[in-house]
């Protein structure tokens, strides 16, 4: 993986000590976030602490991907606020959504559909940054307006006074900027939540793991969201082996700073999911319906993650997945078999056979 994005250490730290310098030069207002949430939690989900964030969660969240209709989600707008709150009912307080483009309904339908228990549920969305008139999006400034703006607009379409976490998105984001460029920003999301307008602060990484440990090593960072899954694959990348030994290092580096660590990709974006039989036609259809059990039991194994966020678009699969998750969660041999059985034949579809590795 390219490491052209990396600064001296010198240059690094030192970029870093000024961003933390400038947060705290920052006037504080009185805090609209609270500073500790104690949720109340259904029985229907095992919980874990959430890292050094402290707050026990459900170790399923919901992905708020799975909510805009550009993405594969059919119900009606109403259905759908109806389907964040369904999973509300069912026991899930983590949501995650995001300021970009297609997720410019989920936002709001996370927002319309849990209102009136906002203190009751951790809610993350995220920022970005890429320059649309640039093929591969690197930015050359940030701008600290846009950043205020991203969270004013995020804070109003979630309907909401403060948010729980906002992360720099991945992608587009991280992908796009600079190490240095990602901590302007988080000195810019450090002054608003020193305002009281969020409590923590994150990024998120489909891949480009060389930043992401970089980021972590800074130690400013309550909580990060990896892709991890039994198919080795981020947005539009698959996985080399030295980028999933750099993964590797970034959760070692995560877990050993108590960082909130959120798996996302767990059932490969779908592919181990609503859209096996369209990745692996031939196969097995009552196969299939076991995949996403056993991808989820798959990343379970790793007990370093607190959270996995994925994407749920109808009800029956908000219940499957707490179904699983309220069962045996070993990860067996037959587990094992299978998504060996189904992951080669995936990563030779058309797909995924022309995505970029990394």
């Amino acid at each position: 993986m390219p490491d052209n994005n990396q600064l001296p250490r010198r240059d690094f730290l030192k970029q870093t000590a000024h961003a933390v310098a400038v947060v705290s030069l920052a006037g504080t207002a009185a805090a609209a976030a609270p500073k500790d949430k104690l949720i109340k939690l259904a029985d229907t989900i095992p919980t874990r602490v959430f890292g050094k964030i402290k707050t026990k969660l459900p170790i399923l969240g919901y992905g708020g991907a799975a909510l805009p209709k550009k993405w594969g989600n059919p119900l009606s707008m109403e259905d759908r606020v109806k389907l964040v709150r369904h999973a509300y009912d069912s026991g899930i307080r983590y949501f995650d959504t995001s300021i970009s483009y297609s997720y410019q309904e989920s936002q709001s339908i996370i927002g319309k559909g849990l209102k009136d228990v906002r203190d009751n549920v951790f809610i993350t969305t995220k920022v970005d940054f890429w320059n649309r008139a640039r093929p591969d999006g690197r930015i050359d400034k940030v701008s600290k307006k846009a950043v205020a703006h991203q969270i004013d607009k995020n804070l109003q379409e979630l309907q909401s006074d403060y948010i729980d976490a906002v992360l720099i998105h991945g992608t587009p984001g991280v992908e796009q900027m600079t190490i240095e460029q990602c901590m302007e920003v988080y000195g810019e999301l450090a002054r608003a939540r020193d305002k009281g307008k969020i409590r923590f602060i994150g990024f998120s990484a489909h891949s480009y793991f060389d930043k992401a440990l970089a980021l972590t090593k800074t130690g400013q960072f309550d909580l990060c969201m990896l892709a991890y899954g039994y198919l080795p694959r981020g947005h539009d990348q698959k996985f080399s082996k030295k980028a999933i030994a750099l993964r590797e290092e970034c959760i070692v580096e995560a877990h050993k700073r108590k960082m909130g660590l959120v798996a996302m990709k767990v059932v490969g974006a779908g592919v181990m999911g609503a859209w096996a039989p369209h990745f692996v036609p031939k196969f097995d259809k009552e196969r299939a319906k076991l995949l996403p059990g056993a991808a989820i039991r798959y990343v379970l194994n790793d007990k370093r993650f607190n959270m996995l966020a994925i994407g749920m678009r109808l009800k029956h699969e908000i219940a499957a997945n707490i179904k699983t998750l309220a069962g045996d969660t070993t990860f067996t041999k037959a587990d094992k078999a299978l998504l060996e059985a189904f992951g080669p034949h995936a990563l030779k579809s058309k797909a995924m056979k022309n995505m970029k590795v990394e």
